[in-house]
């Protein structure tokens, strides 16, 4: 799959959109952040209350032209912006919008001389969409946040010294210098014997990192103590902190089904009602004896302004808008509100062991010498191990110690097998079985029923001990498994490339009931194809997103654990968990349904009191008051229960 460049000059944050629809326009208030955006409508509002005030003292100037002068002013500010939209929709061949609809119902109510409800209805509409912008723009605060964190330039080392330039000028293993309190830059390797970094912005964790020479840092991290050198290895383009911009930007482009079906429906519905209006107004003129056009007409214009499908247009986009937000908040990526939905009818969970519920660091469980003290035996082991890269040589080389070292010399390796060579005179075998038995070493039955990888060793021709290698569990892995079975995941199974006795012992010891270990990736993709075969198996799959990519693509929903540093898993994986915690997946899970909760809330919100306010004013019995509540009400009522998730804890 090609990576996508980010360009992250074109991340930068903008003004606060308000809610586009997909007629391709949006309401015209570019910053409701600002008090002149609020100006149009204090005016008109100040206006209005006025010319109330005049009518109910009965004022004798304020009469004929005078007071359609005054009440037509009032209308202006709120009213020309959205009639000005109105038309620019049907120039585009959008003829049936919110502002189609504002603008016949408020006119129609001047028509029919009902000056200060003209005013009062455009108003309240002005005022309700100020405050959408409002919630919008705060349920952007999370994924906004995120813009900030980019750094604004590089210290890098150049001609024997140190400048400042802009990150994107930086190449790929160049050396750059970060201060205390300073974002890095750019990813890269840290060249400093330690760094303590604050990475909340990419992993959603408050707790300080601490990291050793030579490991991994990630653009975007905060430099908490001393200075720090760092080698880059990714240009800034392609830093971990743009991808994520890049997959935060984009995720509200992949719509969930319920937002599309929800918007075609308003498409089909607003025509509907608007020739229904139509109705109102003419059809009684055949079957009322005491037709009068003006009242037809006054509920036609309020059955209009029911109908207007604003409270469902913005409100479900927000909801799902909100849960992408919130995720982000707790470390979770969603590439899409499609991925939200998918989340929540998981039912059958396969997730890799190393890496995923293991640590993928291989520790030392326990030290067996034979014949030998175990300080010299460790000696022997590290001498012939400091010539090896092998995973399990690394864990080895960590009980090193200061002292005097044995020298192993003319090492070599068997492939598949393990290290030969010369320490002290004596020839010392490290590896395997197979390595013992090609060369004649007895060895005692007990290690047969080691489950564990072990190391043997034999010195002299004689076997002298092993070394029993093992995996640690994450922390939080046997609470991940007990939780996911809380929120209804019952059927969960462990695929592995290690051995399969290991992967068994490890199900076990997490309370998983299904495993199998031993297999190839194609192995894997098999095992999850044939899940996918009972329609009822929703099937999500957690591994490390690089050998598992055909597996995360193949699932119902791919979930790569600490994606941040793998390509693979930010282009393959449906979601991503930005650390290693297992336990993220339950909540991401939790955030799901509780935004399609709060989306199906809103929609039943909508349609319930528009339902009730259209046959009330059909049949005379609801004014322009009910009409402007059963629209902008129920739409600043949805938005306020869509932004509840930025206030919600999952943990």
């Amino acid at each position: 799959m090609k990576k996508k460049k980010v360009n992250l000059r074109e991340l930068k944050p903008k003004s606060a959109e308000v809610h586009t629809h997909d007629d391709g326009h949006n309401h015209g208030h570019s910053d409701s952040s600002s008090f002149g955006t609020y100006i149009p409508a204090i005016i008109s509002f100040t206006m209005l209350i006025i010319g109330i005030g005049l009518d109910y003292f009965d004022i004798s100037f304020f009469k004929d032209w005078v007071r359609i002068a005054w009440y037509g002013i009032a209308y202006l500010p709120v009213g020309f912006p959205v009639i000005k939209e109105g038309w620019k929709s049907i120039i585009r061949g959008n003829f049936f919008t919110e502002f189609l609809l504002m603008s016949i119902a408020t006119i129609g109510a001047f028509a029919i001389g009902e000056y200060p409800e003209g005013v009062a209805v455009m108003l309240f509409y002005a005022v309700g969409e100020l405050f959408q912008n409002a919630a919008v723009n705060r349920a952007k605060g999370n994924i906004k946040a995120l813009l900030d964190v980019r750094p604004k330039e590089a210290t890098v080392f150049r001609d024997n010294d140190y400048i400042n330039v802009s990150p994107e000028e930086v190449t790929i293993g160049e050396k750059i210098q970060v201060r205390v309190g300073e974002k890095i830059p750019l990813d890269g390797v840290l060249l400093s014997d330690k760094a303590s970094l604050n990475t909340a912005a990419l992993t959603g964790e408050s707790k300080p990192d601490s990291l050793l020479k030579e490991s991994k840092v990630y653009a975007g991290s905060i430099n908490l103590e001393s200075v720090i050198e760092i080698k880059v290895t990714n240009t800034f383009e392609d830093s971990s902190i743009a991808r994520i911009l890049d997959l935060v930007q984009n995720a509200t482009a992949r719509k969930s089904k319920t937002e599309l079906f929800i918007r075609q429906f308003a498409r089909i519905y607003t025509p509907i009602v608007v020739f229904l209006a139509i109705g109102v107004t003419f059809l009684p003129y055949f079957f009322v004896d005491d037709y009068v056009f003006q009242n037809w007409l006054y509920r036609a214009l309020i059955f209009l302004v029911i109908s207007c499908p604003c409270a469902l247009v913005i409100s479900i986009p927000l909801g799902y808008f909100g849960g992408l937000g919130a995720a982000s908040r707790n470390g979770i990526l969603f590439k899409g509100a499609s991925f939200l939905d998918a989340m929540t009818k998981i039912n059958t969970l396969v997730m890799d062991k190393t890496g995923t519920v293991t640590k993928g660091v291989f520790k030392i469980k326990e030290i067996k010498a034979i014949g030998w003290e175990e300080s010299q035996f460790i000696k022997y082991l590290i001498a012939m191990e400091e010539q090896s890269t092998h995973p399990v040589a690394k864990a080895i080389m960590e009980y090193k110690e200061n002292g005097d070292d044995y020298d192993a010399k003319e090492v070599s390796e068997i492939a598949g097998k393990g290290l030969k060579g010369i320490i002290n005179g004596k020839t010392v075998l490290v590896g395997n079985k197979a390595l013992m038995i090609d060369n004649d070493i007895t060895i005692p039955n007990e290690t047969d029923s080691l489950v564990e990888s072990i190391v043997l060793v034999s010195i002299d021709h004689t076997f002298a001990g092993y070394v029993v290698i093992a995996d640690e569990l994450k922390e939080d892995a046997k609470e991940t498994i007990t939780e996911l079975h809380n929120v209804g995941v019952k059927n969960i199974m462990m695929l592995s490339g290690d051995k399969d006795s290991i992967t068994q012992q490890v199900a076990k010891e997490l309370n998983i009931e299904k495993a199998k270990g031993g297999l190839l990736p194609e192995d894997k993709l098999n095992e999850v194809e044939t899940l996918k075969q009972n329609p009822e198996n929703k099937v999500a799959f957690i591994g490390d997103g690089i050998n598992d990519a055909p597996v995360l693509a193949a699932s119902n929903v791919g979930i790569a654990m600490g994606g941040l540093g793998s390509d693979v898993a930010i282009e393959t994986a449906d979601v991503i968990i930005q650390t290693d915690q297992p336990s993220k997946v339950v909540r991401a899970i939790k955030i799901s349904r509780s935004t399609r909760k709060i989306v199906w809330q809103n929609i039943i919100l909508a349609f319930g009191v528009k339902a009730i306010v259209l046959i009330l004013g059909a049949g005379g019995l609801a004014t322009m008051w009910e009409a402007v509540f059963a629209d902008v009400g129920v739409a600043l009522l949805a938005i306020l229960n869509a932004i509840r998730l930025q206030r919600m804890n999952w943990s």
